[in-house]
């Protein structure tokens, strides 16, 4: 009797330009907000004459690798499958181009970003010399016809210093019909001649409208319920325009998180201890690290925000009201203190995989006499 064919799993490789189980930025095929962003790349297209190097930047997760992928479809489509007007980069997702760009298969478009290491189960600290020598094989094939070669780099603040120095060489001398796209959350911290040799095309955080509409495509598209009515309004004021922010915290429970440390702040200095006990233990275990990180990274944006409201005098009536407490009566200097110190020993913590109970108790017990004695931090 024959052996019936053994059948293996193909583990899907993980992407580091990925959020979680949602869609990744070539699968978007609709981009809300960015039109005048949009329009200026679909001109630069329709009349063949666009720059050979657009550094796409904004902050982390607002669309901006969603418009490089959209950018390279329509570039790589047939010219009639492109709009006309040029004030769009719209393609049909049922065309050749559309599907190859998805699939990573198109020989005219190149990706460099993070490597995933299969053996070791990690991605590469930064994007390595290795990924951009892959631009000689590339580079050295003509596109097919009169066509255009795409290379995205996703994110540029990745590159190493050898490889930003190996993707320099070609931006010096580009080749003909070939658009270098470098998305970037921080162009600041590029090599100025990697941004002297880039058309800078900033894009600004979403619109409440924009981001709403951003994320239920994406909760759609993951098979993901969307926030209840309630939660668009703390959502959109912690995503900060990102949607891929607003995303990654209703994903990972943040609205509850935000929820624990707005009570906890407007008991102080007053402390709930018992409850205080109860979240320490939840964030404790090795495998709650990503609720560790995301509860400090949470608690620095608040008390970022308190202490810029205190600064400034600029804020919501319950920032304001929260600063008066926490910051007022010369306890701001203090304030600002506690928070680089807590930004350190959470770093600390997880660098040396110290204790996370205890860095939990110790922050709020420093937050209680912080807002009660302005010399105590």
């Amino acid at each position: 009797m024959a052996r019936a064919p053994a059948i293996a799993d193909i583990e899907e490789t993980p992407e580091a330009d990925r959020l979680g189980d949602f869609p990744h930025p070539r699968h978007t095929s609709k981009l809300f907000g960015h039109r005048d962003a949009e329009r200026t790349l679909a001109q630069s297209l329709a009349v063949g004459r666009t720059h050979h190097a657009w550094l796409i930047a904004g902050r982390k997760g607002i669309g901006k690798a969603t418009l490089a992928y959209r950018f390279a479809r329509a570039a790589l489509a047939a010219p009639g499958e492109r709009d006309p007007s040029g004030t769009s980069l719209a393609v049909d997702d049922a065309s050749t181009a559309a599907r190859q760009v998805r699939a990573l298969s198109h020989p005219g478009l190149l990706l460099i970003r993070r490597p995933y290491d299969v053996k070791a189960k990690r991605f590469a600290a930064g994007i390595p010399v290795d990924e951009v020598r892959r631009l000689r094989t590339f580079l050295g094939h003509r596109a097919a016809g009169d066509g255009w070669r795409v290379v995205i780099v996703d994110e540029a603040n990745d590159l190493n210093v050898n490889a930003a120095n190996a993707l320099l060489k070609s931006l010096e001398e580009p080749p003909a019909r070939t658009v270098f796209l470098l998305v970037a959350s921080a162009p600041g911290e590029l090599v100025p001649t990697i941004r002297s040799r880039c058309r800078m095309l900033p894009l600004a955080p979403l619109a409440a409208a924009d981001l709403r509409a951003a994320a239920e495509q994406a909760l759609t598209a993951a098979d993901m319920a969307a926030p209840k009515a309630g939660e668009w309004a703390s959502l959109e004021r912690l995503a900060g325009g990102s949607v891929g922010r607003a995303l990654g915290l209703f994903a990972a429970g943040g609205l509850d998180l935000q929820a624990q440390i707005d009570r906890l702040l407007g008991l102080l200095p007053r402390v709930d201890w018992r409850a205080v006990h109860t979240l320490s233990d939840e964030l404790q275990p090795t495998a709650a690290e990503a609720r560790f990180e995301l509860f400090f990274e949470l608690l620095l944006e608040t008390m970022a925000r308190v202490i810029r409201t205190a600064a400034t005098g600029e804020g919501s009536a319950e920032e304001q009201a929260l600063a008066a407490r926490l910051a007022g009566e010369g306890r701001l200097a203090s304030l600002a203190a506690l928070w680089e110190r807590v930004a350190r020993e959470k770093a600390d913590t997880l660098a040396l995989n110290l204790d996370r109970k205890s860095l939990v108790i110790e922050t709020v017990a420093a937050l209680a006499a912080a807002s009660q004695d302005r010399k105590s931090v």
